[in-house]
């Protein structure tokens, strides 16, 4: 079992209006196929003091902050505070957590963004849920397809532990507090523990223990404290 990369190890559960999304998985990419049907189940419910409904399935935070220019497809919700930026793509099925940037030409698909997280610029991310205060940097994204087109298997290259998803759209689970480099590649399949960072131009597959830092796939050292 890949105890590292399960929600209750990589997620602060409170940081999210997703929380009961959650509830009843062991690993954070078992609700990526649940995203769709908890907007809608969820968006008729929110507080209309708090929040305005702006399409059949589109829910945005009055203190949000959504540029004209910004695209917002169906079954999204944008939560308190959060600002979606000029020319920002969510595509669909796209929870965008408190306080949290969605960056100029920044595209979400099928995600789940924890309050606070920050896609601020050219970044795509998809099929992928990213924890409280995760950061990606300039024109880093998420590939969520292999180019053989078969499943995602989760691999956790220290200890040769692996979960085969059955997804074949998977991008990457970022813990809370993860910091991605500008320009870095996350593979479908990639997991990040809480609080690590990645060098910037960096092409990851497979999983990062908690507190460490990937410099390439052979060189991945804990933090000091």
């Amino acid at each position: 079992m890949l105890e590292a990369y399960t929600i209750k190890n990589m997620y602060d559960l409170n940081e999210t209006i997703a929380a009961d999304l959650f509830e009843g998985a062991t690993y954070p990419w078992e609700v990526l196929s649940k995203i769709k049907d908890f907007i809608a189940e969820l968006g008729p419910k929110l507080p209309k003091d708090k929040f305005e409904q702006r399409g059949e399935h589109v829910w945005v935070a009055k203190s949000a902050t959504v540029f004209d220019s910004a695209y917002l497809g169906d079954y999204c919700i944008i939560d308190e505070d959060a600002e979606v930026r000029q020319c920002a793509f969510i595509r669909g099925n796209a929870i965008v957590g408190k306080g949290a940037v969605v960056g100029n030409s920044t595209e979400l698909k099928n995600v789940v963004l924890f309050n606070k997280v920050q896609v601020p610029h050219y970044n795509y991310v998809g099929d992928s849920v990213l924890g409280n205060f995760a950061h990606m940097g300039a024109g880093s994204i998420t590939s969520n397809v292999k180019s053989d087109k078969k499943l995602v298997v989760v691999k956790d290259t220290q200890s040769d532990d692996k979960c085969e998803t059955g997804l074949k759209k998977f991008g990457a689970m970022l813990g809370d507090h993860v910091e991605v480099g500008c320009n870095s590649v996350l593979n479908p399949g990639t997991c990040i523990g809480r609080w690590s960072n990645v060098y910037p131009t960096s092409c990851v597959r497979g999983c990062i223990p908690d507190h460490h830092i990937y410099k390439n796939q052979d060189n991945i050292v804990p933090k000091e404290d």
